[in-house]
């Protein structure tokens, strides 16, 4: 058996680590599926290598997270392990030393927003950033496009490249009116200086192979051959499977390794999916095969009969008008961009953020610089309802001068500010500041 690409697996369980011994998102998550490689022979496949995780350090979390108090009293090694082994994966493909890699990682990240303070959907750190600002700081700039398969909207994912014009992202999940966390709406665009950039495909409940596929054809695809990407990135929640206890939609191993195999990732990180015995090892494999560019055909859940699970008439109609929307505003975002900033200086956001796993409520004001020449400083400030706060700024990789200015003038200006704690972002030369 011959790979058609060289694949890199970094797989780690997290034995250490779980919300609770029979929470969900727990160790069995990984074991199953590393059972079934094993079973499968995947180790003894020529081309396809096992990689040790690296272990990531507070400031690959400080270069994308706010974190309060620290990012080191509120990770556990676990965090910083699943981290690295994106890190990891990075590496493998950016240093030819494989084609593709699949981080197998957990905890899971897509939930986890720029400010922390605390778990929220089972996240703490977005494992796909921290991976990609190190690739970026150790490789240089790269156009990127994250595709989200979870079946919840990565929200943390989205407000982290809200204003990054070389990060698009997109989400296809479900219907934020119908699961956890309520966000992932088509008219959330992005910020000023990436406005169109943020594309989201909330689908019907009951969605399917069928539907999946055609958004991908008819949605993704075009979108992605627009923008051109130098990597693509699937962070691959596998909790749209017909089995997953926590959602709702219908979608087979066959469904994600054949939109696996079409979408043609660089890189996969494992995010959600929750049914560890009737999807996660199915899937896992699916996505492996369809990675090496070997025959995952025979790839089939036992239990699965396409009867069963075939999608509605109904709702193959709803998919296709939401997908043909999504399109449309992809194609006029420049127009749509002009009206929304139109006269303004600034734009500002104020948010409300539930920690959902650690009880928590925060209270955000976001505020983003519109500059002409590049994608603007912004900063953040936050507050929680236990008494945190702090003050967090950004000035981006692709900063003018004026705006890199301004970012460490407002930095300076902040330490006359009741805060708790200021955070500076410098990512144009890779330097944190922090009181």
């Amino acid at each position: 058996m011959t790979v058609k690409n060289k694949l890199g697996l970094i797989l780690f369980p997290a034995f250490d680590w779980a919300i609770s011994p029979t929470h969900p998102e727990r160790e069995e998550r990984l074991l199953y599926t590393q059972d079934q490689l094993l079973e499968e022979g995947i180790e003894d496949i020529e081309g396809i290598t096992f990689y040790n995780p690296l272990i990531a350090d507070s400031k690959d979390i400080d270069r994308v997270h706010f974190c309060y108090p620290s990012a080191e009293s509120l990770l556990t090694e676990s965090h910083f392990i699943a981290g690295g082994g994106v890190m990891k994966a990075f590496d493998a493909v950016l240093s030819g030393q494989t084609d593709k890699a699949f981080a197998l990682v957990r905890p899971p990240g897509h939930h986890a927003q720029r400010v922390v303070y605390g778990d929220r959907g089972f996240c703490i750190i977005n494992i796909e950033a921290v991976g990609l600002a190190y690739a970026r700081q150790k490789y240089g700039d790269m156009r990127v496009a994250i595709i989200d398969t979870d079946c919840h909207h990565g929200d943390g994912t989205q407000d982290i490249y809200w204003n990054d014009p070389d990060t698009l992202f997109i989400s296809f999940h479900q219907d934020g009116r119908t699961l956890y966390p309520g966000t992932g709406f088509i008219e959330e665009l992005g910020g000023p200086g990436a406005y169109g950039y943020n594309v989201n495909i909330p689908l019907p409940p009951n969605t399917g192979d069928e539907g999946f596929q055609y958004v991908l054809e008819q949605t993704v695809m075009p979108i992605l051959e627009e923008y051109k990407p130098d990597l693509i990135i699937n962070s691959a929640g596998q909790d749209n499977h017909y089995t997953d206890p926590l959602t709702n939609m219908n979608f087979s191993a066959q469904g994600y390794a054949a939109l696996n195999s079409r979408l043609n990732p660089d890189i996969a990180v494992l995010e959600g999916g929750y049914s560890v015995q009737g999807a996660l090892p199915y899937v896992n494999t699916g996505i492996v095969l369809a990675m090496a560019g070997l025959d995952y055909s025979g790839v089939v859940e036992p239990d699965y009969h396409l009867g069963k699970w075939k999608q509605s008439a109904r709702v193959t109609e709803q998919v296709k008008k939401i997908s043909e929307d999504v399109y449309n505003i992809w194609r006029h975002k420049e127009i749509l961009a002009e009206k929304a900033i139109e006269g303004k200086t600034t734009i500002k956001r104020n948010r409300q953020v539930y920690y959902d796993t650690a009880g928590i409520m925060e209270s955000q004001i976001q505020e983003f610089q519109i500059c002409p020449d590049c994608p603007g400083v912004d900063w953040v400030h936050s507050k929680d309802d236990r008494g945190g706060s702090l003050l967090g700024i950004t000035i981006p990789r692709r900063a003018c001068p004026a705006c890199r200015d301004q970012g460490y003038q407002l930095y300076e200006q902040a330490k006359s500010m009741r805060v708790g704690k200021r955070i500076l972002q410098d990512l144009t030369c890779d330097n944190i500041l922090t009181d």
